[in-house]
């Protein structure tokens, strides 16, 4: 401990920060940081409060590396330890599958992915649900770059995976995977933030004597060839190696564990303008689902400016009319809401208003949020308890190496795998036994749509890009870009097909909609389309039966009056 009557000092916990403190009292933590307690002047919260009011909305984000070995057989477990271990976005490296798509791997998360060959390379990036539809644009380099775009309220996220080549790989390969990871960083604009998680498969070394602007002392051992790439990398980026600006445990620094070899060659960067965003970043210790390798979090608070959220659209479970007391008890309640009428009122507006409010009352509204991930049926009870004792026993063995916890791991590995594999067959079994049914007909479908639509890497375009090429977020900005896109459009002079002269008109009276033609109208539509504008499908006519065939045959007579 030491006293400082006044002075600048250093906070470590927030790299490239310095804190001013009058009288400060400089304590190190139980965790090995440092940090600074000072006396609290006349007039502080006052300060405080509104240097909170400047602040603004901010966002907390967590992301991590993970060099995962395979995707095989790993995915929804994959999901539950980003679930329990609360990690937002997850950069992953040797995934082993061959493709360039985008899949949804369970509890709300996706994977998008590419990789060339089944058996070597691959990466990908791992998003939470909640960020899946903020995604604007993937670029998949090669199977040892991809990168993803993210507009997180307003604050473009850049998210890059890397996978390096290993130590014993020719410099050709090296010098190429450096290369495209360059040309990545190049395409990115200055104000946007760009996070690096890859396995670069080298030891950037203990203290940072020479190398102070882009990292801290608290690396793993020392420096080697792959190791000094690094360094160069972040300082011809100006980038800052995350991992080893806290100063951890030995335990919570070494991201590589095979036999006697612990290493450090899992890496978290950013840009050096961004540090003052981490708070936090060190390894997990603990989870079982790759091998060798741990996974490295880092904790990131992104200042946001103020959107609107958009509203979760609750839609009308019109679907219960199907059942006959569920439709009896419809034409009850809307025949009291028309005061004992059987009749509707001619009024259209009128009309679809009280419909519409008697179908929420009668039938209720959805949540809005989408239906259970039908791609993890299996994944039950008994497959979640055999990975818990998977990884207790990889736990133990971490803690004691004896050859008996090793075996004991290795046969709960292989326990892992067989459950998943029965899981699996049988949930597909029962699916494949309900196809004869409606039911189940339907299960087939929806989990068609749904792998269609977890495919995709861009669920909806949300924002535009101006003449530059620059992402457009605010809605004036926007709104501005068309203006432009369609000022051009409709002033370009194109060549026209000349107008045909002379052409006579025929006038005709048109007959009344008879009852019995509306009647076969609706007989032939079917049930179970989407609502139009008027939030009203089929179904409704269908079960208020002679009453709605004449209020629309009134309606559409009306209609064609006017039009004549």
């Amino acid at each position: 401990m030491r006293i400082v009557s006044m002075n600048f000092i250093p906070d470590r916990s927030r790299p490239g920060l310095t804190t001013t403190a009058i009288g400060a009292v400089d304590l190190q933590g139980a965790g090995g940081n440092w940090a600074t307690v000072g006396r609290r002047s006349r007039g502080g919260r006052r300060v405080h409060r509104q240097r909170e009011k400047r602040k603004g909305k901010s966002v907390g984000l967590r992301i991590g590396t993970l060099n995962v070995g395979t995707m095989t057989g790993k995915g929804r477990e994959l999901a539950d330890v980003m679930e329990r271990r609360k990690v937002d976005i997850l950069c992953v490296q040797e995934t082993r599958w061959k493709g360039s798509k985008a899949r949804s791997i369970g509890a709300g998360f996706k994977l998008f992915y590419y990789g060339v060959d089944s058996k070597r390379n691959g990466v990908g990036v791992v998003l939470k649900e909640e960020f899946v539809r903020n995604v604007l644009e993937v670029k998949r380099v090669s199977d040892r770059v991809m990168s993803l775009k993210l507009e997180i309220e307003g604050v473009m996220l850049n998210v890059v995976s890397g996978y390096a080549p290993q130590v014993g790989c020719e410099l050709e390969e090296k010098e190429r995977f450096w290369s495209e990871l360059d040309e990545v960083m190049e395409s990115i604009p200055t104000g946007e933030r760009v996070v690096i998680g890859a396995d670069f498969n080298g030891h950037v070394g203990e203290g940072n004597t020479g190398d102070e602007e882009v990292m801290g002392k608290f690396g793993v051992k020392e420096r080697n060839l792959e190791g000094q790439m690094v360094v160069d990398f972040a300082k011809r980026m100006d980038m800052g190696v995350v991992n080893t600006y806290f100063q951890k445990r030995e335990e919570h620094r070494v991201t590589y564990k095979s036999g006697g070899r612990r290493t450090q060659v899992d890496y978290i960067l950013c840009r050096r303008g961004n540090l003052k965003e981490i708070s936090d970043c060190k390894v997990v210790v603990g989870e079982s689902v790759a091998r060798q390798h741990r996974m490295v979090v880092c904790r990131m608070t992104l200042m946001v400016c103020k959107t609107k959220r958009s509203k979760i659209e609750k839609k009308t479970k019109w679907w219960k009319l199907k059942k006959e007391e569920c439709c009896e008890e419809f034409r009850q309640k809307l025949r009291q809401a028309l005061g004992g009428q059987v009749v509707l009122p001619d009024d259209w507006e009128t009309t679809a208003e009280v419909i519409r409010e008697t179908g929420r009352k009668v039938l209720g509204v959805s949540s809005g949020r989408r239906k259970e991930d039908k791609e993890t049926w299996w994944w039950n009870e008994e497959v979640q308890d055999s990975i818990q004792r998977k990884r207790l026993a990889k736990k133990k063995w971490d803690m004691d190496r004896t050859e008996d916890n090793r075996q004991e791991y290795k046969e709960l590995q292989r326990r892992v795998k067989r459950e998943v594999s029965k899981a699996k067959q049988k949930a597909y079994e029962e699916l494949y036994t309900r196809l004869d049914t409606t039911e189940g007909e339907k299960d087939l479908y929806r989990l068609a749509r749904q792998r269609d639509r977890d495919g995709k890497d861009v669920q909806q375009v949300r924002v535009i890009k101006d003449r530059d090429g620059r992402v457009l977020t605010s809605e004036e900005s926007v709104q501005r870009r068309w203006k432009e896109y369609f000022e051009e459009l409709m002033n370009e002079e194109n060549e026209r097909e000349k107008r045909v002269e002379g052409v006579n008109s025929v006038e005709q009276k048109v007959d009344k909609i008879r009852k019995d033609e509306v009647r076969k109208a609706l007989k032939r539509m079917k049930s179970g389309k989407a609502v139009g504008p008027d939030d009203i499908p089929v179904e409704v006519w269908k079960c208020l039966g002679e009453a709605a065939v004449e209020f629309l045959a009134n309606l559409f007579n009306r209609v064609l009056e006017k039009l004549q």
